[in-house]
């Protein structure tokens, strides 16, 4: 389980990555500093990807679709440790992640919050049990790639804004790796 965000710090950085100090998560948030942050995108054997659907009561995004792990890396740990960390928090299993890309966005959310991240992208193949921590995500889904292109065009608002941005180039890593495989 999370730390109480008011005592969650984030790592603020520049637009190359590089550490600029460190930040209250909230605060981050409300003034909409640029800071690290990764996704990670797990498939099974079937290539499905496996969604998470966030908690009601998240700061922000809750009840939306989104990858299967998000969050912030601590001060003073690497990105793919927190990757790795937070999967097992937040969904219960532990699997080696690779890095696949990284990306920059910002989106401003109703309550005044804003996600101004430097999002590092991991993905990894996994069989096996989710148990998810139910402070964190409210259900899980394996979808394919064709179900979540398609509802992302009928209904994009179900899912998260950073999911939105990283589908598509995930979605072309994906089909790199694994249809020409």
């Amino acid at each position: 389980m999370e730390n109480g965000i008011m005592e969650e710090q984030v790592i603020l950085v520049n637009g190359q990555d590089e550490e600029t100090g460190v930040a209250e998560k909230m605060e981050a948030h409300q003034q909409g500093w640029l800071h690290r942050a990764f996704s990670v995108f797990i498939f099974n054997s079937r290539g499905e990807m496996l969604l998470q659907q966030r908690a009601l009561d998240k700061y922000h995004s809750g009840g939306l679709w989104t990858n299967t792990c998000c969050s912030h890396p601590r001060p003073g740990e690497s990105t793919q440790v927190a990757a790795e960390r937070r999967l097992k928090e937040e969904m219960g299993f532990q699997v080696s992640l690779e890095k696949v890309f990284d990306f920059v966005y910002k989106a401003d959310f109703d309550n005044g919050l804003t996600e101004h991240e430097f999002d590092h992208v991991f993905a990894a193949e996994y069989e096996g049990p989710v148990n998810f921590n139910k402070e964190e995500v409210m259900g899980y889904s394996y979808r394919s790639m064709q179900q979540i292109a398609q509802s992302m065009e009928t209904d994009p608002a179900q899912y998260t804004a950073w999911f939105r941005l990283a589908f598509p180039r995930v979605q072309s890593w994906w089909n790199r790796q694994y249809k020409t495989a």
